[in-house]
């Protein structure tokens, strides 16, 4: 099989073409920066060179795209550009060279305002049927290339699969009042009770969507660790998200505070990976009572993957209002 992969210098398109490469598979890595993982330097912008690697290829993993931290160092056109036109431009792609699968990254960021309930409401239970509610210009970017995914596979019968993905990046929060609270694996430990994903785990969603596209024709799909929480839970997490974790697992404070660890105080959203697990028979491993084990016995809580493909960063400058990319 041959494979297409934008975005190959980056931490998912890394992972994957690290990935299709072990399996034996003939993969064409695409990005604007070269690297080890990048067989053609190139933009996705420009229509001629996105129509001439993609011919012979079976399908596309399209991870390629401006990310929520570049809103602070790039334009809204370079979004638009970027997100929205290279998206169409390997769509039209596809189609011309009779390529049956393309499989879209994309972002929880889609749900933008639906994410955080207004001061005193439960927090919000995230699935697929959640309205989105874009709050920059990287969740219009990329709710507008949905989009063009359906209307291709609507039009043109190209089989999509799009991959909502939560954060599976290994560099500090992007936040800085968040970087000086916790530790960085301890905000990465807790953000898998709802809001994050192993990239190992986000791998073998790829490779499942690929394996399925044809089967399901069109669908969307949250990809982050499975929460142990229930929307039973919702009040307490906005309020006392601790309290609610000790149900579940009762050996955590313990091993927390031997690791001078802390939890979050609330939670105000869950993502919900039902439909990813039923439909595209997902099973992520790493969840958090896997990073429980793995602190008892002395583990690193990353997988193997996260770890080769290490930290890549956005770009190096600082910034003011808090954000370090």
């Amino acid at each position: 099989m041959k494979v297409l992969v934008t975005g190959s210098a980056g931490h998912l398109g890394e992972a994957l073409v690290r990935t299709l490469r072990n399996k034996g598979e003939e993969v064409i890595g695409v990005d604007i920066q070269a690297s080890p993982f990048t067989t053609h330097k190139g933009s996705i912008e420009n229509a001629a060179f996105v129509e001439r690697i993609s011919k012979g290829v079976d399908v596309i993993f399209h991870t390629a795209t401006l990310h929520k931290p570049h809103v602070a160092t790039h334009s809204e056109q370079d979004f638009i550009d970027t997100n929205i036109t290279g998206t169409l431009n390997l769509l039209q792609a596809a189609v011309a060279n009779g390529i049956k699968k393309f499989i879209f990254t994309s972002t929880t960021s889609v749900f933008g305002d639906a994410l955080v309930p207004p001061p005193g409401m439960p927090a919000a239970w995230i699935t697929e049927e959640v309205k989105t509610v874009p709050k920059n210009i990287y969740g219009v970017t990329k709710t507008a290339a949905e989009d063009l995914c359906q209307l291709f596979h609507r039009n043109q019968g190209l089989s999509v699969i799009i991959l909502r993905t939560s954060r599976f990046f290994p560099e500090e929060d992007d936040v800085k009042q968040m970087q000086d609270a916790y530790a960085g694996d301890n905000l990465k430990a807790n953000e898998l009770l709802f809001r994050r994903v192993e990239l190992e785990d986000a791998v073998s969603a790829h490779l499942l969507a690929a394996a399925r596209a044809a089967e399901i024709g069109f669908g969307r799909y949250i990809i982050s660790a499975t929460s142990p929480f229930s929307k039973e839970d919702l009040t307490d997490l906005r309020t006392n998200t601790p309290g609610v974790l000790k149900r579940y697992f009762p050996d955590y404070e313990d091993i927390f505070e031997r690791c001078n660890w802390k939890m979050l105080p609330q939670i105000d959203r869950v993502y919900v990976n039902q439909k990813a697990r039923e439909e595209l028979g997902w099973q992520p491993k790493y969840d958090f009572r896997y990073v429980l084990d793995c602190l008892k016995r002395g583990k690193s809580i990353k997988s193997k993957l996260a770890g080769v493909v290490g930290a890549k960063g956005y770009h190096p400058l600082r910034f003011a209002k808090g954000f370090l990319w």
